[in-house]
């Protein structure tokens, strides 16, 4: 496996399409992890907290979301199908793991997703205890061209798989050599996009305009890992957002050297640790 799973699956999505699930299992599971990967990117990018996490009985299992893994152009139909597939990945991993308390985890625009399920189809789902975020993309932090941002709509609508004309942000995505050479390689390969459609665009700045004003609402525990020198997501507008989450229910930490990529970071196995002593009183 490229990605040192134990195990490749398909599950049939909201289209219809069968989608590529990465299973890293843990021997005897006592927790699962439902991860959601970040825009541009797939999967396997989970490899590296997967193996971390499987050390500690907690299994990950991770979906190519629509539109990605599948060549440099990501395009997306609507933000709504991540939703409903992601939907169709609680219900498989409640079958296969049956029981086993859940941990969503979400990473740049799977926090976005994952804010989402968690105002509504996942806010009533017992098995769900609570959501690891790393650098959330709430806001964006990516400079656009104001007549691009202005007619995002247009554009999405007239030509939805035209490309977005944005720079690369591979150098600045992780401080870690090796792992930045892996995501350059992904990209040569086809499977992490470099070039995102207007459709796929637009539909996360809605995504990101549809979310709470605050988030007081939040019902589950949530441990957050903030980048500092994020180029991509917005800090300090994710942290304001987080902050108004119940005190009791959040826990926010902010890593100010950190580039975009938290778990693949430098420090990553400093950020583990907290999530796995967070994820213990859980268990508890």
């Amino acid at each position: 496996m490229r990605y040192s799973e134990d195990s490749l699956e398909q599950l049939v999505c909201s289209d219809g399409v069968g989608r590529t699930l990465h299973i890293w299992q843990a021997p005897e599971p006592q927790l699962v992890i439902l991860a959601i990967h970040g825009g541009m990117a797939h999967a396997g990018d989970y490899i590296v907290p997967a193996l971390y996490f499987k050390q500690h009985k907690a299994a990950t299992v991770s979906l190519d979301m629509v539109g990605h893994a599948n060549g440099k152009r990501v395009d997306i139909p609507n933000f709504d199908q991540f939703l409903q597939d992601t939907a169709l990945l609680l219900q498989w991993v409640k079958s296969r793991y049956a029981g086993l308390p859940i941990v969503v985890m979400g990473h740049s625009m799977g926090g976005l997703i994952a804010a989402h399920l968690a105002f509504g189809r996942f806010a009533h789902e017992p098995l769900i205890k609570g959501y690891v975020l790393s650098s959330p993309y709430f806001v964006n932090a990516i400079p656009v061209p104001k007549i691009l941002e202005k007619f995002s709509g247009v554009w999405a609508r007239f030509f939805p798989t035209a490309k977005v004309p944005v720079k690369s942000f591979s150098h600045v995505l992780t401080h870690d050599a090796q792992i930045a050479a892996r995501i350059v390689q992904d990209q040569q390969d086809g499977i992490r996009g470099t070039e995102p459609s207007f459709r796929f665009a637009n539909a996360l700045m809605q995504a990101q305009k549809d979310l709470p004003t605050d988030f007081s609402r939040w019902n589950r525990p949530v441990f957050a890992a903030i980048a500092g020198q994020d180029f991509l997501a917005d800090s300090q507008a994710s942290e304001r957002l987080l902050s108004s989450i119940p005190v009791h229910l959040r826990t926010i930490e902010v890593y100010a050297q950190n580039y975009h990529e938290n778990f693949n970071e430098l420090n990553r196995d400093e950020i583990f640790a907290s999530v796995w002593a967070w994820m213990r009183q859980l268990l508890a």
